[in-house]
């Protein structure tokens, strides 16, 4: 009798990943602490334990100051809600479980990993809100993985590392940004696009980071879409000592009338960000475009992507195309 093997399909879920804002004011103190003493951000040649107690002092210090940033856009960030709201709508579209993780929200650490532990699926799809990698953010959250979760489960983890000029992200900031245009209703000509992207320490790019040359990716495959506009692109967010990415943002905004080519209209595209926080809606809102306005020309800022039903389709677009998908391992940074 001749016998049949059946093949079984195997069980998937996608997972994704985000920075975690603090969902209020109190989260703050934790939320920093997190960030701070993670040495995928913050890279000193201090042993974990004199690192983590430096670090947690620094960010207790500092959480007085940026509680008051806080509080300026509404006591909270906007990052938690809208990435769970992204995963709800994405589940629309895929037959699968979809989980959330938020790398600097403690507090949601033990429901994740119990959620994860207990879940009975094979493979793992790992969707990073980073559209540009860095070992700072994605990286970071591969290792959290390799080192809280249990290796059965690492082992089949598989990340779309990064799609800094993919066709669905390209087109999505596109369309984005001339609806802006035509709602506006200024001309494509008199426009100054502004680029802004996270900074990072020019010392992780001169280390093997590709995150300088994936957000240059993104930036020259958007602009030639917009031919008779003139664009910039620079980096926002500086923290601490040494050199970070230049041009820096706000140096660009004190040269503006320089560099603008008597375009009046400026507009920030925030490159590296999907959903608005802090970076945006405090930095470029309150410490940026004031100085632009204050050099005669009107500054406008265009929102990320949230949760809105056009980002969701992106998303599903992106985990629908044939490219291939990176061991959980091969994303951490080796020290």
């Amino acid at each position: 009798m001749k016998m049949h093997s059946t093949k079984v399909k195997k069980k998937t879920a996608l997972v994704i990943v985000n920075f975690g804002g603090p969902r209020n004011l109190d989260e703050i103190p934790a939320f920093l602490k997190s960030l701070l003493t993670d040495q995928d951000v913050v890279r000193t040649p201090f042993p974990s334990l004199i690192h983590n107690y430096l670090f947690s002092r620094v960010a207790k210090k500092r959480s007085k100051k940026v509680a008051l940033d806080y509080q300026m856009i509404g006591g909270k960030s906007p990052i938690y809600e809208d990435t769970q709201a992204v995963a709800k709508q994405l589940q629309n579209y895929v037959p699968y479980p979809i989980y959330t993780f938020h790398r600097y929200l403690p507090e949601t650490h033990s429901n994740f990993m119990r959620e994860i532990i207990e879940a009975d699926i094979d493979e793992w799809k790992i969707f990073p809100m980073f559209p540009q990698f860095s070992y700072a953010t994605s990286g970071s959250i591969a290792r959290w993985f390799s080192k809280k979760l249990p290796s059965h489960i690492t082992n089949n983890m598989f990340w779309l590392k990064s799609y800094p000029c993919q066709k669905p992200f390209i087109d999505l900031f596109t369309k984005r940004i001339r609806n802006y245009m035509t709602e506006s209703h200024i001309l494509e000509k008199d426009w100054l696009l502004f680029f802004s992207a996270h900074g990072l320490p020019k010392k992780f790019v001169e280390e093997g980071d590709p995150y300088q040359r994936e957000c240059e990716l993104s930036y020259n495959a958007i602009v030639k879409n917009f031919p008779k506009c003139k664009s910039l692109l620079a980096y926002q967010s500086k923290f601490g000592p040494g050199q970070w990415l230049k041009p820096y943002t706000i140096d660009i905004c004190k040269n503006i009338k320089q560099i603008s080519e008597s375009k009046k209209n400026v507009l920030f595209v925030p490159l590296a960000f999907t959903s608005d926080h802090i970076e945006t809606l405090f930095e470029i809102e309150t410490e940026y475009m004031p100085v632009i306005k204050d050099m005669g020309l009107n500054a406008y800022r265009l929102q990320a992507f949230n949760d809105k039903p056009d980002w969701i389709k992106a998303i599903f677009d992106l985990l629908s195309e044939p490219c291939p998908l990176l061991p959980n391992q091969m994303l951490v940074r080796q020290k």
